[in-house]
């Protein structure tokens, strides 16, 4: 195909998009509760169909290394999205967020995340269009990241500090209880932020810093813009039913950290070095994927470390 009209490439991710997004929401859950499992496996089926089938118009529009490319970027920006959905555990269960409240706030949160990683992406491919440097920026910064995972520290979070919580239970009124899956109430003639919307705020707060991992990550996969942004976007909007899938068995998952930590620094030491060693978009996929596959199967043959018991 000529791509002497970026418009309808943008047109066919939109449409894509929206439907995917109207047969998400066929599938969601109308009651109270949390989405089941079957429902949750359902929408997570769909959003990883569409993502991963995506690839075929990339490869139709783009060629086969374009192709090849957004798949590998796809498959990153997944891998760190489940990661990250450990933190939003620990966020839900240190707030007390009930099932039907967390659906909501991962709702809005995914919904301000589609327009944030738009300025990070946006950003990010103008630096390293119009700057060289920017390459071993961004480089190096993962390859930093990738250690810093691999000890741990990235894990560690604490939602009482967050900066947007402090300043939200400082400027702004609160109601002191939950009011169902509502982010605002009414009370006395003046309008409350519940304790939930204080939560959505961490959340939000929470994927900036995510995305200043991610980002930098699938950039150093490819800095065309279309490539990078509709694999991001395509991985992140899947989040909300893989948070469900996945919550009652992310413990298994203790290793995928290191898998991560590898191809970050995997990811950096191909942007420090590219100038000297060209590596095909094939063969990043193949290493990104052997490096994940060994997250995965370490985490399900090798038993969790135990956990030592708090004393009183």
């Amino acid at each position: 195909m000529d791509h002497s009209q970026p418009w309808l490439d943008w047109t066919v991710f939109a449409t894509v998009l929206l439907v995917t997004m109207l047969l998400d929401r066929v599938l969601c859950s109308r009651s109270e509760q949390a989405p089941t499992f079957r429902e949750a496996t359902y929408r997570s089926l769909l959003w990883l169909s569409v993502g991963l089938g995506f690839t075929g118009w990339v490869i139709y529009a783009r060629g086969t290394g374009a192709g090849l490319t957004y798949l590998t970027a796809y498959l990153v920006e997944k891998s760190l999205s489940v990661d990250n959905l450990f933190v939003f555990l620990v966020i839900f269960r240190h707030f007390g967020v009930a099932g039907k409240q967390q659906e909501r706030v991962l709702f809005w949160g995914v919904f301000g995340a589609v327009a944030l990683r738009a300025l990070f992406i946006v950003a990010g491919t103008a630096i390293l269009h119009r700057f060289h440097w920017g390459f071993y920026l961004f480089g190096g910064f993962l390859v930093v990241s990738g250690f810093r995972l691999a000890k741990g520290s990235d894990k560690t979070v604490d939602p009482e500090k967050s900066v947007a919580l402090r300043l939200a239970r400082r400027y702004l009124r609160t109601s002191p209880n939950f009011e169902g899956a509502r982010l605002f109430t009414r009370k006395f003639g003046k309008y409350y932020a519940t304790p939930l919307f204080l939560v959505l705020l961490v959340v939000e707060l929470t994927d900036v810093v995510f995305a200043v991992d991610s980002v930098p990550a699938v950039l150093g996969i490819s800095n065309d813009l279309y490539v990078v942004y509709t694999s991001n976007i395509l991985a992140i909007l899947g989040l909300r039913a893989l948070y469900f899938l996945l919550s009652g068995m992310m413990g298994r998952f203790h290793k995928l950290d290191l898998a991560l930590a590898a191809v970050l620094v995997f990811v950096g030491a191909k942007m420090i070095g590219h100038d000297f060693i060209k590596i095909p978009n094939w063969a990043s996929l193949v290493a990104i994927g052997a490096l994940l596959g060994l997250g995965v199967t370490a985490s399900l043959l090798l038993p969790p470390p135990r956990r030592e018991p708090e004393s009183s």
